[in-house]
């Protein structure tokens, strides 16, 4: 728990200071460090670049979290059907890109979505098309959101699949008995008993979304089209070790986790609350 909370604090502290330089900053005593109170919040809160980069942040999840958990229901819905082939491989290959550390998924990708050197573009060349730019204006959040969903949706389909394997055999008799499809089944029994699980991932989603970080710093250098500042994260990395203000850093993280504590919490409720109607009726 200490190791927990003292990060925590010492950023709240550092949020709370700021550096006063006199004169031309030289020689001892020039650069002091002194309460700046809710200065720094305020100037994060009203920073034009912190505000777009949550935006584009906003935009970027709108499309990763319903995509990544759509699929990775549907993946695990096939998997618990007993017709399905080589299920044990099935589960290895969907859930192996997880393991690709996220920087190295994002240059595999990014090299791909690289006209020059993407195979793709001398396919569609072969038959008189031109690749698309992909990471260049509103495609580029469809190029960053496939990099997350590729990443992603294994680890969520094995949690979702592992609580469809946790089902009692006997439910699905019953269901059988009433005379339910495999569609009437999925639909009406294995998704709602799944449910807590999909609370699980959409909340680790969330998160992960809010915290985007790897994927645009590592298709920076590829394109024009990822600033400095393109999500919160990178703008906070911008100011603490390009620029050198730690304190307006440490201000813009406090907002950040304070944020993803909000929304994530917020979601929680909400599920609670709507679990606790459906249980009462």
């Amino acid at each position: 728990m200490l190791f927990f909370a003292l990060p925590i604090g010492y950023a709240g502290y550092l949020s709370l200071r700021k550096v006063e330089i006199e004169g031309l900053g030289l020689g001892r005593g020039a650069r002091q460090e002194v309460w700046a109170g809710l200065a720094n919040y305020t100037d994060a809160l009203t920073d034009p670049e912190l505000l777009d980069g949550a935006l584009r942040v906003l935009g970027y999840g709108a499309i990763v979290v319903p995509v990544m958990l759509g699929l990775a229901l549907a993946l695990a819905l096939l998997l618990d059907t007993d017709r399905i082939r080589l299920a044990s491989f099935s589960r290895l290959a969907i859930f192996l890109p997880y393991a690709v550390p996220g920087v190295v998924a994002a240059l595999l990708w990014g090299f791909l979505y690289l006209p020059d050197v993407s195979p793709f573009a001398y396919l569609l060349e072969q038959v008189g098309l031109s690749q698309p730019d992909l990471l260049d204006g509103a495609p580029l959040y469809g190029a960053l959101a496939n990099i997350a969903v590729w990443g992603g949706t294994g680890f969520n389909m094995i949690v979702i699949y592992t609580s469809l394997r946790a089902i009692p055999v006997e439910v699905y008799e019953a269901a059988g008995l009433d005379g339910c499809t495999p569609l009437q089944t999925a639909l009406r029994i294995k998704i709602p008993m799944v449910a807590p699980s999909l609370v699980l991932t959409f909340f680790f989603s969330i998160i992960a979304t809010l915290q985007v970080f790897a994927e645009p710093t590592t298709l920076k250098p590829l394109t024009n089209s990822v600033s400095t500042t393109w999500s919160p994260l990178m703008k906070v990395y911008q100011d603490a070790f390009v620029k050198g203000d730690i304190h307006a850093a440490a201000a813009e993280a406090v907002l950040i986790a304070a944020a993803t504590l909000l929304l994530s919490f917020g979601f929680l409720r909400l599920a609670n609350s709507r679990t606790k109607q459906g249980a009462s009726r």
